[in-house]
């Protein structure tokens, strides 16, 4: 019976093909090892000759086998977008500890839109991509300006709109010869212009009395809710151009364009007609239908068969 210890020892095999025990090795083994090559010609056309590295220097005339890209982030989904973030992040990592001023004292800037962003760089850039770049120009933007070097002030031109509306100002209204104050107000397809006059409350749109033009009691209120709000129902006269879309619409116009015709002869009443929610411009329109539904979001009843 065998030991268990002669079949754990590793077997040897030696593969010299000069010896005979080569003869019982297997054929794979005595083909692969008793290779030898004869002539010169035979080992040149195999085998590439050899180096000797010291006199040959194989990066002396050596030439890049590609061109390599100028920025690192080259190769990314979006190398314009990525390069402009890596830069506001070095930015802000080197002039994280300069003075700023308030959010509420500084320069007010108007940044690049998405839209605006995107044909700039020609890269799809997501939203809340985008949104990491604004919150790092708002952080730079709060920098005392007085501590705004080049470079930082270079940087972030980039971003800015070519048109700063904020520094657009507003053509002022007046009062005119005749003691009046013009309001234009819009909403959905609708449009209102307001003259505002000192007088005993009388209203007149398009020529007729507002209970004419207006059948509902909520259409009539929420035309003359920004006197109502702010107690002026019978110290002032309003004649009133109304026009496009509906009663609805119509009356809410006229609500804008009161108001903003009050602010002229009165500009202290702007925070309480504020409050009263009759200085914002209301921008929600009809959604518009879409082919396959009943209206803009109604999908028909499903029928199985």
């Amino acid at each position: 019976m065998r030991s268990t210890r002669s079949l754990l020892l590793p077997l040897r095999v030696d593969l010299s093909c000069t010896q005979p025990q080569s003869r019982k090795l297997p054929l794979i083994l005595r083909s692969s090892t008793c290779r030898r090559f004869t002539t010169t010609h035979q080992q040149s056309a195999i085998a590439a000759p050899e180096i000797d590295f010291n006199t040959h220097n194989p990066l002396a005339n050596a030439q890049s086998a590609r061109v390599v890209p100028a920025s690192p982030s080259y190769f990314t989904g979006s190398p314009q977008f990525t390069d402009n973030l890596i830069s506001l992040q070095y930015l802000l990592r080197k002039y994280q500890t300069l003075p700023t001023v308030p959010p509420g004292q500084a320069p007010r800037v108007a940044w690049r839109t998405l839209s605006q962003y995107r044909l700039f760089v020609g890269e799809p850039v997501r939203a809340s991509k985008y949104h990491q770049l604004i919150e790092i120009l708002k952080r730079l933007n709060q920098i005392h300006p007085s501590f705004i070097y080049p470079d930082l002030r270079n940087t972030m031109q980039i971003f800015k709109r070519d048109i700063n509306p904020h520094d657009v100002q507003r053509k002022p209204t007046v009062i005119d010869e005749h003691g009046r104050a013009v309001g234009v107000g819009r909403r959905k397809s609708s449009r209102a212009k307001v003259y505002l006059v000192h007088g005993e409350g009388e209203v007149l749109v398009n020529g007729k009395n507002i209970n004419n033009v207006f059948g509902r009691i909520h259409d009539r209120e929420s035309a003359l809710w920004a006197l109502k709000a702010t107690g002026r129902t019978d110290k002032y006269n309003v004649w009133a151009l109304v026009s496009g879309g509906g009663t609805t619409g119509q009356a809410e116009a006229l609500t804008l364009g009161t108001a903003k015709a009050l602010i002229v002869h009165e500009p202290a009443l702007k925070p309480a007609l504020r409050r009263a929610g009759c200085v914002t411009r209301d921008p929600r329109r009809v959604e518009r239908k879409k082919a396959g539904k009943l209206k803009a979001r109604k999908m028909p009843a499903w029928v199985k068969r």
